[in-house]
């Protein structure tokens, strides 16, 4: 035994030796190459040192994410919106315990009811339930958590019939929207095959409406046999000729699909006002026959359509696409100028021309790939917004003429409930539905390096996602989404949440007065 232990520790001094050999070596040699390399001037001064400080700068975001930032602190999204959002998925649950961690400093916030609504009276159709599955944790220690993967059927929490949200009047074919939460536009592209294959099964269960982004319809987005708004984007990709022109040929081939239920023509987006933006090295031959264009080169759409240079001409095309397809027609802006919305809504009225609907993206809503200064810099957030299309529309009395989605961080129950209030009458989640099947923040959507297979076309990445995991957890987070926005409802004492109103939302400034949202709303559009 004395002779083992004898011949052990021999081995673990050379192997100490040998490591502490190695690694002087190798600073040796980062030390001659880093001295005389002349592109990094820490290096010349201090060639190891340096190397450390790269080390740490590179990691910086996974260390504030975890252990030096609290739970509210993370951007674009806190700890605590992203854990709600996995738990949603993973247990469609949003059970919390001990008290907020909220500031409740100023902000929105929702006006209970002295007397609430009963959750027997709420107008909600649970007749048909959802076959899903759920995690349930066995045991959880500091290293490891046990759980299993179980069948269950869910509560829905759907609609009522009487409180669809319709699109579309005088058409052949209006959309019913059955839920108030869908899908928020994300091209095939900029997502992978098993993140849009995911998404659409999830959807699909969950009985709402999916958008493709502006990268067009891929069969992928058509695995869950979901409902599609298809959008088109100033590249017209999708419905575009082989000279990138308008082809209504492509257009009405995509509108007699059973599954495409409305367009939805885009003109810009939260983090980008301007058309969408693509890598090079994620446009893959599928990708590029999708969106006629050569593959593995670099995509920018324009910043506007060609052919669209004011309101009239915005209205006039939704006219044209409306009559052609006979489904719902509306579009996608991000609000800076008011009185850009002053025009829009006179015109609509002038011309007695209404979009179906109007998508208002917040300049905090998120994308695949776009520039710093479109990202940080540009467009008014939504809960600005908001109020002042909804208030503008009331203006010119054509606010009963034009539905109006809502997108820009609206990833938990509370949150769309004050989208609601504000004016919106549906809401679009995005960057909520790729943490849903798996995305862990790490910011890498733009370089195809996507470490859990979500914003990446490689395939050896894309392997990470697993469908027919990942698409129940979509399934997941919608229902307890809906869930919660009963539970608002009932809290607020109406019976359904298409019934949230500016009267249900107070809005709390710094020093404790208080404003309505009627009173907050006349302030934007004067």
């Amino acid at each position: 035994m004395t002779q083992f232990l004898t011949i052990l520790q021999l081995f673990v001094n050379i192997l100490i030796v040998s490591i502490i050999l190695v690694a002087v070596i190798i600073a040796i040699i980062f030390l001659i190459f880093d001295k005389r390399q002349k592109q990094h001037s820490v290096l010349r001064n201090y060639p190891v040192l340096a190397r450390v400080r790269y080390f740490f700068e590179h990691i910086g975001p996974e260390l504030r994410q975890y252990l030096f930032l609290n739970d509210n602190e993370d951007k674009p999204f806190s700890r605590d919106q992203y854990r709600h959002i996995v738990i949603a998925g993973k247990y469609n649950s949003r059970a919390d315990s001990f008290g907020t961690e909220k500031d409740y400093d100023e902000g929105f916030f929702i006006n209970n009811s002295m007397f609430p609504v009963q959750a027997k009276d709420l107008h909600i159709d649970n007749q048909q339930m959802i076959s899903t599955f759920v995690y349930n944790v066995k045991r959880e220690s500091l290293f490891n958590r046990k759980e299993t993967v179980g069948q269950k059927e869910i509560a829905p929490f759907m609609l009522k019939e009487s409180h669809y949200v319709k699109l579309g009047e005088n058409i052949a074919h209006p959309y019913y929207a059955k839920r108030l939460v869908g899908q928020s536009g994300m091209s095939y592209g900029s997502l992978g095959v098993n993140a849009i294959t995911a998404l659409s099964k999830g959807l699909s269960r969950a009985g709402t409406w999916m958008n493709t982004g502006e990268g067009g319809l891929s069969p992928h987005h058509l695995a869950g046999d979901v409902d599609i708004i298809f959008q088109i984007g100033p590249g017209l990709f999708g419905v575009r000729d082989i000279e990138g022109n308008f082809s209504e040929e492509m257009f009405m081939e995509k509108a007699k699909h059973p599954n495409v239920k409305a367009f939805e023509i885009k003109l810009g987006q939260g983090a980008k006002t301007r058309g969408g933006h693509i890598e090079g090295h994620k446009v893959t031959e599928e990708v590029a026959k999708m969106r006629n264009v050569k593959p593995y080169q670099t995509i920018d759409s324009p910043n506007r359509f060609e052919f669209i240079e004011n309101a009239e001409d915005l209205l006039r095309w939704v006219n044209d696409l409306r009559e052609m397809s006979q489904k719902p027609v509306g579009f996608k802006i991000v609000v800076g100028q008011k009185s850009d919305i002053e025009t829009l809504a006179e015109t609509m009225y002038n011309l007695n021309i209404y979009p179906d609907f109007i998508t208002v993206d917040g300049g905090e809503g998120g994308t695949g790939a776009s520039f710093q200064e479109f990202q940080d810099g540009v467009g008014l957030p939504l809960f600005t917004a908001l109020p002042i299309v909804d208030g503008i529309l009331k203006k010119y009395n054509v606010r009963d003429r034009v539905k109006i989605f809502a997108s820009g961080k609206l990833v938990t129950p509370d949150k769309i409930a004050i989208a609601l209030a504000l004016g919106a009458d549906l809401v679009n989640v995005a960057r909520a539905m790729m943490i849903s099947v798996g995305c862990i923040m790490s910011r890498q959507c733009h370089k195809n390096t996507c470490p859990v297979g979500v914003a990446t076309t490689d395939p050896k990445k894309e392997k990470a996602l697993v469908v027919d995991e990942k698409q129940y957890r979509v399934t997941n987070y919608i229902t307890s989404l809906h869930e919660g926005l009963f539970n608002i409802a009932g809290a607020v004492g109406v019976n359904s949440p298409t019934e949230i109103g500016p009267e249900h939302v107070t809005l709390k400034h710094k020093y404790g007065n208080t404003e309505t949202i009627n009173q907050y709303q006349l302030k934007l559009i004067e």
